[in-house]
């Protein structure tokens, strides 16, 4: 398969202290990590797309230890979210191959994790954002941590490339009160309860 030919990285982290209501003592953290890569597969229809995923997957373990380092550790992460923006000359399907190689390198990081990494793609033009999902690393169902954040970066992606995104973040929102299966009571068999 082809090499992964980085162009560049961006990370950013945000806390949020409140949103109207009191102030947090301990407020959630969200970060997000972008890699902007060249696609191999731009301009052309490519039936055997599979191996680019194996490819990718040091890229993937790359940003979601720095994602992990940011947020202070591990321990910290309660829940997580991928995407990919796909330059125009490329397609949907090329974004998909971040499915497996982002999702399962985070997953390698947070062993206890067992919750599908919740994901969003779209194909757009240079400057485009992407409302990455995020949801609760154990049992999906946990309404508190229903998430997501926005990502993007103004040069990016260019025709030629693909923008692979993962984010973490540290806890529930901030005001959550929404109900639902909460954290705490979280059995852990099947990554939904």
């Amino acid at each position: 398969m082809p090499e992964v030919i980085l162009r560049k990285t961006a990370f950013s982290i945000e806390e949020t202290f409140h949103e109207g209501g009191p102030v947090s003592i301990n407020p959630p953290r969200r970060a997000a990590a972008i890699a902007i890569i060249q696609n191999p597969f731009a301009g052309r229809y490519e039936a055997d797309i599979q191996g680019f995923m194996e490819d990718l997957k040091p890229l993937g373990l790359r940003l979601a230890t720095r994602l992990v380092e940011m947020l202070g550790g591990a321990d910290q992460i309660e829940g997580y979210g991928k995407g990919s923006l796909v330059g125009e000359a490329g397609e949907l399907e090329h974004g998909a191959l971040w499915h497996a190689s982002g999702g399962y390198a985070m997953r390698e990081l947070l062993n206890d994790s067992s919750a599908i990494v919740p994901s969003s793609k779209k194909v757009g033009g240079v400057g485009s954002r992407l409302d990455v999902p995020i949801t609760h690393i154990n049992a999906s169902y946990v309404r508190s941590h229903f998430d997501s954040m926005e990502v993007g970066l103004n040069d990016a992606p260019k025709a030629n490339e693909i923008a692979l995104i993962l984010v973490m973040s540290t806890g529930a929102r901030v005001h959550n009160r929404a109900g639902g299966l909460a954290a705490q009571d979280i059995i852990g068999k099947d990554g939904l309860r």
